[in-house]
């Protein structure tokens, strides 16, 4: 498996990913009915730098980075997570992360943030957790899950040295 930096014939292969996590509506704020066409805007920002994981010409997961905020806040990166829904219980969610703390410290980001951390998403805090980051705000009733109604979201960060 490779991880690179994505190229716009990678679109299908992102839209697979991020169609099929969106519309559970249990684990990002994005509205489970967007559409393939809302994907550059979505997933592709002018802000954000994307990468794919390859295998075998297949994109299994994707990530973006980009700065946090613009101007006197652009020193803290942010970043955004998918996985194919197959391919999880691989570690691929952690291989993204390593591949992005290395890319942060090498654009000179000297934090990391997650703004929307949903709190049911028990897989995703328990990794972020274990990977040094920590729970730095709740937002209350934050998050609006297609199953259990209101949920919590949590703010979380790491310091990158």
């Amino acid at each position: 498996m490779i991880i690179r930096e994505a190229i716009n014939n990678d679109l299908d292969g992102v839209w697979e990913i991020f169609g099929q996590v969106i519309k559970t509506g249990d684990t990002y704020a994005f509205d489970p009915n967007s559409q393939k066409e809302d994907l550059p805007k979505l997933w592709f920002a002018p802000t954000m730098k994307v990468y794919v994981a390859e295998e075998d010409g297949k994109i299994l997961g994707t990530y973006f980075i980009k700065p946090n905020q613009t101007g006197l806040g652009a020193h803290i990166a942010n970043c955004g997570y998918m996985v194919h829904p197959e391919t999880r219980g691989r570690g691929l969610g952690k291989q993204l992360f390593d591949h992005s703390w290395r890319i942060a410290k090498e654009m000179d980001y000297k934090g990391m943030q997650f703004n929307f951390v949903v709190s049911t998403n028990t897989i995703a805090v328990k990794l972020w957790e274990s990977l040094g980051f920590k729970i730095i705000g709740t937002i209350p009733k934050g998050f609006n899950h297609q199953q259990l109604g209101y949920v919590d979201a949590y703010i979380m960060f790491r310091k990158i040295s």
